[in-house]
C-alpha cells in the first residue's frame, strides 16, 4: 500500500532485543495487533486468531485513540487529531459490508448469502457456509441469492514455500554494482553476470533492491524506496546494447561516454539517463514502434500499462509532480488526458516500449535462480500510481513514526497512505496488483516494513508527526492476498520486521507463511537458536557494514554528519563489535576481511532457511549503501569499490561465498523452480 518510505526510516534500537519499550507487558492490550475493517471494530468470523482482533483504543474509523511510547507509557491521541483524521477517512458507504471482497480460505465458513461462484476459470460452483476443500483458489465473483455480486477471493493462507529447502544467496545493490561495460550505474546486463557466477557458487538465490520505476525526468530520484509506481520498472536498469533493435543505431558516442560514468567517485543517475535515454529513442523510432512482439505485449497488459506510459509522458512535458500539472490533466480518466495521448501517440508508445525492453532483459537476468524483489511500503505522491489511484489516497496526509528515543520530534516520510475502507471497496485491486507487479517473474518477494500491513503512523497535513495516530488496516485480508500471490508465482516471502513489532505480528506473520528477518547486529540470541522460518543476515543496506564498522569509518562518518550524540554512537559501535569479539574469537587488531568472514562463520551457524550476505561485505565496502536521518549525504549513490567483473577473483568474496557453501548445499533445481500457476485470463501484471 502507498505509505512508509524505508530509506528515510531510522534504524531500530541497537539492541533489537525487545519487541516492546520496557515496562510494559508482552500481553499489553494497547500494543496488540488489530485487523480493522470499515465502520467496525470487530474483525469477521473468517479471519479469528492471532493478529486479527481490535480493543476499545481502535474507533469507528480505525484509528488508535492511544499508542505507547517509547518508555512503556500510553499517550492520547489529541481529540484535534481524532477530528482531523475522520474527517480525512471519510465514512464509508452503509452498504460496503454486503459490497466489499469476502476473502477466506478453504474449509472456511463465508458469512453472508448464499449463492453461484463465477470461478476465474469460468466455472460455476455453489458456495452456501463452509468452502470446500476443492474449491479453486483465486479472485472469483460471488452472486447471491438475493442479487448482490461481490468479489470472493479464496486464499491458501500460506505462502508458498518448498518443503525443506534451504538456500544461500547475496543481497545486491543494482544501482551501485557495475561493469565494465556499465553506462555508470548497474543494470539487468550486470544482474544477469552475478547470477550466472553466483550459480557456479552454489547459491539458490539472489535479492535485489526495488527496481520500481521513478519519473522518467532529468532529475533522477536516487531512493529505490520512494518509486513513481510500485507495478512498473526503471528503464534506467536496461542495458541499452541488448534492446531489441539496437542493430539499427550507432552507439559508439553514447556507449563511450557512459563508460566514462564509471570514473567519477558517487554515481550520476542523471547524466546516465540522459545518454540511456537519448539511445533508447533513437531505437525506438528507428525499430521499436515497428515490432509486433511488443505490440502484442502492450496488448497483453491491457489499462494498467497505458495509464503509467501516459503519466510518463504527461511527466516528460508537465513534470514529475502530478498535482502540479494543469487541473484538467488531474484526472487519469478524463477527456484532456485523452487528447494529450492521442496528440502524442509515439510518446506514449516509447514509455511502454521500455517496460517491454525490461521485462525481456529481466527474464534473461533471473533465469533460473530465484530473484527476490523488494517491495517498498511507498511511492512519490505525485507519482503514477498516485495519480491513478488517487481516490483512494488521504491527501495531504503522510506516513511516518511516532516520537521514540531516536528521534523525540517523530518522523515523516512524504508518501501518503490508502484509506483502508477505500481500498476494501475497490476489491483490493491496488494492493493485488502492487504485490503482483513486484513479484512477477523473479520468484521471491521482501515487502519492506512488513508491519505496515497491519498499522500506519499517520501524520496531519502540514502537522508534527508528534500529533499523529495510528490507523489500523485490515491485515487478515492483506496477508490472504499475499499468500495467493505468491502461490501463483511459486515465490517465496520475506517480512521485514526489525525493530519495534507489537506482539502478535510476528506470530500472524509466521502463521502466513513469512520468512521472519534475523539480524546478526540485532539478535541477542546465538545464531544456532534462531527460528527456522527466518532469513539470516548480518546487516542491511541501511545498517554499517562489517568493514566500516570495524575500521570505525562508519563511526566517523556518522560524527561528520551529526547523526546521533557522540556518547550513543561509540556504544554503540561497541555494541557491535563485541558481537564480533567474543562470540568469534576475534582480536581487535583483525583485518577487515578477516571480520567480514568470522562474521559469516557466525551467521551461517543459524539454522534459518535463507541465509544472506551483502555485496558490500563480501567486498570488504566500509561505506553502507543508506545512512538514515540525514540528506547531507549520498545515499543510494555510493558505487560498490569493485566491478562485477572482478567479483570472482576478489579473495574476500571467494572466502564468504565459499563459507556460505559449506553451510546450504546448493538447492535441488526441482524444488524451487516449479511452474507458477499464472490467473486464468490474467497476465503477470495487474489490469
Amino acid at each position: 500500500m502507498i505509505g512508509l518510505c524505508p530509506d528515510r526510516r531510522d534504524p531500530p534500537p541497537l539492541d533489537g532485543a525487545a519487541d516492546m519499550p520496557p515496562g510494559v507487558p508482552a500481553d499489553s492490550p494497547a500494543d496488540s495487533p488489530a485487523d480493522f475493517r470499515s465502520g467496525s471494530r470487530a474483525g469477521s468470523a473468517i479471519d479469528s486468531g492471532a493478529g486479527s482482533r481490535a480493543d476499545d483504543r481502535t474507533d469507528d474509523w480505525g484509528i488508535d485513540t492511544r499508542w505507547t511510547d517509547a518508555h512503556g507509557n500510553g499517550q492520547p491521541v489529541s481529540p484535534q487529531t481524532l477530528e482531523t483524521l475522520r474527517e480525512l477517512i471519510g465514512r464509508p458507504p452503509d452498504d460496503l459490508e454486503a459490497r466489499a471482497p469476502l476473502v477466506t480460505r478453504r474449509g472456511r465458513d463465508v458469512a453472508g448469502t448464499p449463492g453461484d461462484v463465477e470461478c476465474e476459470d469460468g466455472t460455476v460452483r455453489r458456495l452456501a457456509g463452509r468452502v470446500p476443500d476443492d474449491f479453486p483458489l483465486g479472485y472469483h465473483q460471488l452472486h447471491g441469492d438475493d442479487g448482490s455480486t461481490r468479489r470472493l477471493i479464496v486464499s491458501p493462507g500460506r505462502c508458498w514455500l518448498p518443503e525443506q529447502w534451504r538456500a544461500w544467496g547475496l543481497a545486491v545493490q543494482l544501482y551501485a554494482a557495475r561493469s565494465r561495460a556499465s553506462w555508470g550505474v548497474g543494470d539487468l546486463a550486470d544482474l544477469r553476470a552475478m547470477r550466472e557466477w553466483m550459480q557456479r557458487c552454489g547459491a539458490g538465490f539472489c535479492m535485489v533492491n526495488p527496481l520500481h520505476a521513478v519519473a522518467p525526468t532529468p532529475q533522477q530520484e536516487p531512493s529505490p524506496y520512494l518509486p513513481a509506481t510500485r507495478r512498473w520498472r526503471n528503464p534506467l536498469y536496461l542495458r541499452v546494447e541488448e534492446v531489441p533493435g539496437v542493430d539499427t543505431v550507432d552507439l559508439t558516442g553514447a556507449a563511450a561516454a557512459g563508460r566514462a560514468l564509471l570514473d567519477e567517485p558517487l554515481l550520476d543517475r542523471d547524466a546516465a539517463w540522459r545518454l540511456k535515454r537519448s539511445a533508447l529513442e533513437d531505437i525506438f523510432a528507428a525499430r521499436g514502434r515497428h515490432d509486433q512482439r511488443f505490440d502484442a505485449w502492450r496488448a497483453r497488459h491491457g489499462p494498467s500499462l497505458e495509464d503509467f506510459a501516459r503519466w510518463c509522458a504527461l511527466a516528460d512535458v508537465h513534470g514529475p509532480d502530478w498535482r502540479r500539472w494543469p487541473a484538467e490533466l488531474h484526472r487519469p480518466e478524463g477527456p484532456a488526458v485523452a487528447r494529450f495521448a492521442a496528440e502524442n501517440k509515439g510518446r506514449v508508445a516509447f514509455h511502454a516500449w521500455t517496460q517491454w525492453a525490461l521485462d525481456l532483459q529481466l527474464e534473461r537476468a533471473s533465469g533460473d535462480l530465484t530473484v527476490i524483489q523488494d517491495l517498498p511500503i511507498g511511492v512519490a505522491g505525485g507519482g503514477a500510481d498516485a495519480w491513478v489511484w488517487q481516490d483512494l489516497i488521504a491527501s495531504g496526509v503522510e506516513v511516518g513514526a511516532p516520537p521514540d528515543v531516536f528521534n523525540p520530534r517523530g518522523q515523516t516520510w512524504g508518501s501518503p497512505p490508502l484509506i483502508p475502507w477505500r481500498l476494501r471497496e475497490q476489491g483490493y485491486e491496488a494492493f493485488i496488483a502492487t504485490v503482483r507487479g513486484t513479484i512477477a517473474g523473479a520468484g521471491g518477494l521482501r515487502i519492506d516494513h512488513v508491519m505496515g500491513l497491519f498499522r500506519l503512523w499517520w501524520v496531519l497535513p502540514g502537522g508534527s508527526p508528534v500529533d499523529g495516530a495510528y490507523v489500523r488496516y485490515p491485515s487478515a485480508d492483506l496477508l490472504d492476498i499475499v499468500a495467493l500471490e505468491s502461490h501463483r508465482a511459486a515465490a517465496i516471502v520475506i517480512g521485514e520486521d526489525l525493530g519495534t513489532v507489537e506482539p502478535g505480528v510476528r506470530e500472524t506473520l509466521a502463521d502466513a507463511g513469512l520468512l521472519a528477518y534475523k539480524l546478526l547486529w540485532f539478535e541477542d540470541d546465538d545464531p544456532a537458536d534462531w527460528p527456522v522460518s527466518s532469513m539470516a543476515a548480518v546487516t542491511t543496506h541501511d545498517l554499517p557494514t562489517v568493514a566500516g564498522l570495524w575500521t570505525g569509518a562508519d563511526l566517523d562518518e556518522q560524527r561528520r554528519l551529526g547523526v546521533g550524540a557522540d556518547d550513543e554512537l561509540v556504544s554503540g559501535r561497541t555494541q557491535l563489535v563485541e558481537r564480533l569479539t567474543g562470540p568469534a574469537e576475534l582480536t581487535e587488531s583483525a583485518e577487515p576481511g578477516a571480520a567480514v568472514v568470522a562474521a559469516h562463520r557466525l551467521l551461517v551457524r543459524s539454522p534459518s532457511t535463507l541465509l544472506v550476505a551483502t555485496l558490500e561485505d563480501t567486498v570488504g565496502a566500509e561505506r553502507r549503501p543508506n545512512m538514515p536521518g540525514t540528506t547531507e549525504r549520498p545515499n543510494w549513490s555510493v558505487p560498490l569499490p569493485v566491478l562485477v567483473d572482478d567479483l570472482p577473483d576478489h579473495p574476500t568474496v571467494t572466502a564468504v561465498t565459499e563459507v556460505l557453501a559449506a553451510a546450504v548445499p546448493p538447492p535441488g533445481r526441482s524444488q524451487h523452480t516449479q511452474a507458477a500457476v499464472p490467473p486464468p485470463g490474467r497476465s503477470e501484471h495487474a489490469q
